[in-house]
């Protein structure tokens, strides 16, 4: 139960996009990124390296985005995958499906589209459940 599997995020920021930025096309990084202000394109970190998306209550990601670890208090409209751990914060605002391994949602996330888990479907042993006919 207290096993944590999921590998240590970078514990700093090496790129910060700031308030009042633009950003039109895509971004490609590794290690830790924040932004405050606003993507329009997918942020997908580099595959085999560790990340972090840290996404600031201003913030706002209109495309997809591919991270290990990803902590979110602002806007993503767009499809997110979290393949190690997602951290939705109170001010949070997701439109687009979510596939994400470990989740953590504050009360006040709001979430419009669906949460896959990607541990489930790796999982072949799955039991069905009966309902009662009393």
């Amino acid at each position: 139960m207290f096993n944590k599997k999921h590998s240590k995020p970078p514990s700093r920021i090496d790129t910060l996009i700031g308030a009042g930025v633009v950003i039109q096309g895509n971004i490609s990084f590794s290690g830790g990124m924040r932004i405050d202000g606003e993507v329009n394109g997918n942020v997908i970190a580099i595959p085999g390296k560790p990340s972090t998306l840290v996404l600031s209550e201003q913030g706002c990601v209109n495309g997809e985005i591919g991270v290990t670890h990803l902590v979110v208090n602002g806007a993503i409209c767009g499809t997110v995958t979290a393949s190690e751990y997602l951290e939705l914060h109170a001010k949070a605002k997701v439109e687009g499906d979510v596939n994400y391994k470990i989740l953590e949602i504050q009360v006040g996330a709001i979430l419009e589209g669906r949460l896959i888990n990607m541990n489930a479907a790796d999982q072949d042993n799955v039991v069905a459940l009966k309902t009662s006919n009393a």
